[in-house]
């Protein structure tokens, strides 16, 4: 049966996380079934592999993508997408911090698209409160959250949150370039699609540590806004309406 809704996990070196996060998932997405979850490993040193694997063995609904190298949490998330075989998708970072009770809260507005809401829904981007992050990231997060809103005159406020839900035909349709993650809303509205905003709740990290650094992420930040702004500047967004010729 074709799932409903693929929610792509991308990890690397989360042994101590993703089983758990996996429960959680499984309960939170059982009104929506059928679902699938696909956990693409980004080239992991430690058992995160194995561990999924073992448990996909009584899981149907649970599979395992493997990176031979690291290639990045863009690169996992497209890569979880384009192997995925519902047309819309969920993401969530497979470190915990996410809690998984929150994704039906995403899919609810593309799942059943009600009156009042943006026209052309295809993202709905979750905005985490009360961070359970140390200081030092919470600030940077504020400082590149709002240089990249004045440059690309965007309303999110937290782009780095993986809980995200879109339509799988839309983001396959957006360029796609490292770090292209942190840019969804703004590429996702670039290309005219309605873009929605919904506040999650965040955990504390409760095993491994993160893969990334303030350092590393100011380092190509810089970069990659300016490219986005370019994408931006340079997009022509004109839609086609067939005409057919009369009887």
């Amino acid at each position: 049966m074709t799932p409903r809704c693929s929610i792509v996990i991308p990890c690397r070196n989360e042994a101590g996380a993703i089983a758990p996060l996996l429960e959680g998932v499984a309960a939170a997405m059982a009104p929506l079934a059928p679902f699938e979850v696909i956990v693409v490993d980004d080239g992991s040193e430690d058992d995160t592999a194995r561990i999924v694997l073992d448990m996909a063995a009584a899981r149907p609904w649970l599979r395992l993508l493997c990176h031979p190298r690291t290639g990045g949490q863009s690169a996992a998330i497209h890569n979880g997408v384009l192997a995925a075989r519902a047309p819309l998708i969920a993401t969530m970072d497979g470190d915990g911090q996410n809690p998984p009770e929150e994704l039906p809260r995403l899919l609810a507005p593309l799942l059943d698209p009600g009156p009042g809401g943006p026209p052309d829904l295809g993202l709905v981007a979750g905005q985490r409160v009360g961070r359970k992050d140390p200081a030092s990231r919470r600030v940077a997060s504020v400082l590149a959250n709002r240089l990249r809103a004045a440059v690309l005159g965007d309303t999110t406020r937290d782009t780095g949150c993986g809980l995200k839900a879109f339509r799988r035909d839309a983001y396959l349709a957006l360029p796609f370039f490292n770090h292209q993650h942190r840019y969804l809303p703004a590429l996702f509205a670039r290309d005219g699609w309605g873009v929605a905003l919904i506040d999650v709740s965040h955990r504390a990290r409760r095993a491994g540590r993160s893969n990334y650094s303030n350092w590393q992420r100011g380092l190509v930040g810089v970069a990659d806004l300016a490219g986005v702004a370019w994408l931006i500047r340079r997009r022509k967004t004109v839609r086609a309406v067939e005409r057919k010729a009369e009887p």
